[in-house]
């Protein structure tokens, strides 16, 4: 059974958010405030956090950052009230995994942990060294050489790229690639997974106007063409 922790300082909000996640069969956590919230997160390890902003004593940016300075990789789904696009930054900066601006519904509360909770169990399959022509891709170090030189690739484009693999030759969508690597629907835009798989082809195709690997399926989204 998969553990949940809610860190939410509202009594009433944080009594829903425990029956509804408990009526879906989730093993639900709880803190009050952000400095016992990040003991229970250290001291639990759950397998995710649903973290409010404002809250006393530590507020969730500053204890979403703490938590990925310690090197803790708990996914973070944060709840709050502030809806401005600075916000949503500022919190997927701070290492939060998604966002969920109140107030909002069930379905997409359930929707959004259950995509999380996919991305987790997907990064616990391990994914060793691949070949791709001559680009080796070591995804358990996310380093890629072309020969000796090393490509700087990024964590999201060794992601784009692990999701192209494990499709195994099958189109990827757009929105595949929004829940699985971004991890939501609403922001980033789709415009977004364009821009990331241009920079990839920069950086991994021979002629990345002609791409040899990465092939666009008009309509759908992408498809990894292994040789």
């Amino acid at each position: 059974m998969e553990r949940l922790l809610i860190i939410e300082d509202e009594l009433p909000m944080r009594t829903a958010l425990a029956d509804c996640l408990e009526a879906e069969g989730y093993r639900v956590l709880s803190a009050a405030d952000g400095e016992s919230g990040l003991n229970r997160a250290l001291q639990e390890k759950p397998d995710l956090i649903l973290l409010d902003i404002m809250m006393p004593r530590l507020d969730g940016f500053a204890l979403c950052a703490e938590l990925r300075r310690l090197g803790r990789q708990t996914p973070v789904l944060m709840l709050t009230a502030k809806g401005q696009v600075q916000d949503r930054v500022r919190g997927l900066d701070a290492g939060a995994d998604d966002y969920l601006v109140k107030p909002f519904s069930t379905d997409e509360l359930l929707a959004r942990v259950r995509a999380l909770l996919r991305r987790t169990r997907r990064a616990a399959k391990p994914l060793g060294t691949v070949a791709l022509g001559g680009i080796q891709l070591d995804f358990a170090r996310q380093q890629a050489w072309r020969g000796r030189r090393e490509l700087r690739l990024t964590a999201k484009e060794f992601a784009v790229l692990r999701l192209l693999l494990e499709a195994e030759g099958q189109a990827v969508s757009r929105e595949q690639f929004l829940d699985l690597v971004w991890g939501c629907n609403a922001f980033p835009t789709t415009r977004t997974v364009d821009n990331h798989i241009a920079m990839l082809r920069a950086k991994i195709e021979p002629d990345p106007e002609r791409p040899r690997w990465i092939k666009t399926v008009h309509g759908v989204g992408y498809r990894l063409e292994k040789p």
